[in-house]
């Protein structure tokens, strides 16, 4: 008789302690992945041509205008940080105006790593998940031949187990290289939001 290959839907519905919570943590991996790329894109074009518009005015002393830039790109990091920036009082020192940046940065920054602990926690949580899998799917096979009376190994049943280890591996390299990738691009921004600020404010302070 020959041999049957492995049928990788039946492997998961009998890996189920392991498979279903990883096929579960990478469908919210990729939510998240896009949900970021999506929140992301184009923020430091963005940055740097609201940088460009309000330098200008600031300048001239046409605070009203640059207000009012910024309240337009309002759905941009910038745009928020500057525009914090600018409300407060005209004569506010040069130590206050960067303690006020440096508060809204820090926010906008945390607003930049939003869900990315989930993908920490799913490249840290999925090899685990994977590995419990395997270990419950090799003692149900020692089990099945200790109740058949064979020895060796069974093999299929070997194999269905570590297709959960597989899995995980999968599932937290992908999290992992995403979640490195966010955190790599989101330290980037705040590198330009910082020196974009220092730019306003050193206009603000002429």
């Amino acid at each position: 008789m020959q041999p049957t290959g492995l049928d990788f839907i039946d492997i998961i519905h009998k890996g189920a302690i392991a498979t279903y919570p990883l096929i579960l943590l990478s469908i919210v991996s990729v939510a998240v992945v896009f949900e970021r790329l999506w929140s992301l894109r184009n923020i430091g074009a963005i940055t740097l041509r609201v940088t460009e518009s309000i330098l200008e005015p600031i300048k001239k002393g046409q605070r009203d205008l640059a207000i009012a830039i910024c309240k337009q790109n309002s759905h941009c990091p910038a745009g928020r940080i500057f525009l914090n920036l600018l409300e407060r009082d005209g004569n506010t020192r040069l130590d206050v105006a960067n303690n006020i940046a440096a508060e809204a940065m820090f926010e906008e920054g945390q607003k930049l790593k939003k869900h990315l602990w989930i993908l920490g926690t799913v490249a840290s949580s999925a090899p685990f998940i994977g590995l419990l899998g395997t270990v419950v799917g090799i003692i149900k096979s020692f089990e099945s031949m200790a109740i058949a009376g064979t020895g060796g190994f069974a093999v299929v049943g070997i194999s269905e187990a570590l297709v959960a280890t597989a899995l995980g591996l999968g599932v937290a390299i992908i999290a992992v290289i995403f979640y490195n990738y966010f955190q790599t691009r989101i330290g980037a921004l705040n590198g330009l939001f910082r020196i974009q600020v220092a730019k306003v404010v050193q206009h603000m302070s002429v």
